[in-house]
């Protein structure tokens, strides 16, 4: 499991797993080991048999091991893709059952007659949240061109308003990137797409000093061959895009690899219904946020990973389905 919600990401397969009558076994992530024995004490004091579920405090190059035990059933992960490529391949050659994962570019489309103010307001949280370190963060903002210029306007000023600073400040909105390397990747990115043509209207430079800070960064007119075009960004910053109609929105926001989730803003039934039928991703979400809600299963397709989680369909995911016959 992931750092960058230490608790929930673990929380979200274990409750689902262990209510269906399953134990499980978690490798954490490196930077998060006391998150990872918390979770093993706060489950047994739930009342679970010790065992039930065990935090492995092991490395990377361990896990191969624990993977081709007899005794796992069934492995998930929420990580990066090379990270998924590696215990899919693992688990196929042991034809064990896997739920994967990955990263994600949402798509926030806005539409001639969403609630601009209201779209605004939630475009900000949607893209800032964790700082921007998120998988189902919205990332890329298709506006249809009637509506561009007064959402990008208010975009870039909501943006300008956000404090950067120490995070243990209940007052700042923006702190420090998680480590320098995912600081390192987000600066590479906006440097090269604006090299090759983007506009940066706020941000798009590396503040000095110590922290692995980074500005809110709003780009524009991106070009195709640019990163903003195909990467995922794991920061703060919101990559703009203007389209004629819907279809426009849908093909461009299914332009990438990715399939997580996606968020469409509009009061047009029509337009909501192809919208929810089109866009390729394993959850849609209209006039709201992408996110993860204990009462809906969640999970992509395409390169944002296959299977669910929480709901109905995650605990199925780990459960062997029996089908009886009796005359």
């Amino acid at each position: 499991m992931p750092w960058n919600y230490p608790f929930w990401q673990v929380f979200r397969f274990a409750a689902p797993a262990l209510m269906a009558g399953n134990v499980g076994l978690l490798k954490h992530a490196s930077n998060v080991p006391q998150c990872a024995i918390a979770i093993e004490s706060i489950i047994h004091s739930a009342g679970f048999a010790q065992g039930a579920f065990q935090t492995l405090l092991i490395t990377a190059s361990q896990v191969e091991t624990v993977l081709r035990e007899n005794k796992g059933k069934a492995e998930t992960l929420t990580g990066s893709e090379r990270a998924g490529r590696n215990l899919a391949t693992i688990a196929g050659d042991e034809l064990k059952k896997t739920v994967m994962e990955f990263g994600g570019s949402d798509p926030f489309i806005i539409l001639e007659s969403a609630n601009i103010t209201e779209a605004v307001d939630v475009a900000v949280t949607a893209r800032m949240l964790n700082n921007g370190q998120s998988c189902i963060a919205a990332k890329r903002f298709i506006l249809l061109d009637k509506i561009a210029d007064q959402f990008e306007n208010l975009l870039v000023e909501k943006f300008q308003a956000l404090k950067i600073g120490d995070p243990l400040d209940k007052n700042i909105d923006v702190s420090p990137l998680a480590t320098s390397t995912i600081l390192n990747d987000i600066v590479q990115q906006v440097d090269k797409s604006i090299a090759l043509g983007a506009k940066a209207l706020i941000g798009g430079h590396q503040i000095t000093g110590n922290g692995n800070f980074y500005p809110p960064t709003i780009l524009k007119d991106i070009p195709i061959n640019s990163p903003a075009m195909s990467e995922e960004f794991f920061g703060p910053v919101a990559l703009l895009f203007r389209v004629s109609n819907l279809e426009e929105a849908i093909k461009l926001a299914n332009s990438t690899i990715f399939g997580l989730g996606a968020s469409v803003w509009t009061h047009n039934e029509f337009e909501a219904k192809i919208a929810i039928r089109d866009i390729e991703a394993g959850a849609v979400f209209v006039n709201g946020m992408v996110k993860s809600d204990p009462r809906l299963p969640f999970g992509g397709i395409k390169r944002s990973g296959y299977g669910r989680e929480l709901s109905m369909e995650g605990m199925h995911e780990f459960v062997n389905q029996k089908t009886v016959w009796q005359k």
